[in-house]
C-alpha cells in the first residue's frame, strides 16, 4: 500500500531577507520549524534548512534499509548510529551527501558490514531519489 507524507512552507519576503515556516502536516510531531536563506547559506541560528531536512530523511531511510539488509542476512543489528552531512554551496546547490554509520552487529565482520552498508546506500529510497547527487559513505563496526 502506497503512502504519501506532506509538509508545507509559508514564505514571506524575498530570498535573502525573507523567512518561512515549514510545517510537517502528516505527523504533526515535529511542529513548525523556521527557515531562512541565512539558516541555509550561513549559520543555522536555531532555524532549519532544506539540507538539514534532507539529512534527517536520508539518515533515517538509510538506517531502516541497512537494518533490513543485515536482518535478512541473519545478523540483525543491536544498534546503528547514522549521520548524514548534506553540503550546500550557494550558486551551485547541493554538492554532496556523506553518510557515516557505526554499528553494533553481533556475528558479522567488518568487510560484510561495509558491503551491506554500501548496498543500503545505493538502494534506500531516499538515496534513489537523490541519484543526481554524489553520495559517499564511511562505515565501521563499533
Amino acid at each position: 500500500m502506497a503512502t504519501t507524507r506532506s509538509a508545507h512552507t509559508v514564505w514571506e519576503g524575498n530570498l535573502f531577507k525573507g523567512n518561512g515556516v515549514v510545517t510537517f502536516d502528516s505527523s504533526g510531531s515535529i511542529g513548525e520549524q523556521p527557515v531562512s536563506w541565512a539558516s541555509r547559506a550561513e549559520e543555522a541560528n536555531g532555524k532549519t534548512s532544506p539540507e538539514e531536512l534532507i539529512a534527517a530523511a536520508h539518515s533515517s531511510c538509510f538506517s531502516m534499509a541497512f537494518s533490513n539488509i543485515l536482518d535478512k542476512a541473519g545478523t540483525p543489528p543491536t544498534k546503528l548510529l547514522t549521520s548524514a552531512d548534506v553540503t550546500f554551496q550557494p550558486g551551485e546547490g547541493i554538492t554532496g551527501i556523506h553518510l557515516t554509520v557505526e554499528g553494533t552487529v553481533p556475528g558479522i565482520d567488518e568487510e560484510a558490514f561495509v558491503a551491506a552498508a554500501e548496498d543500503a546506500k545505493v538502494n534506500c529510497p531516499v538515496s534513489q531519489a537523490l541519484t543526481g547527487t554524489t553520495i559517499t559513505l564511511s562505515a565501521k563496526l563499533a
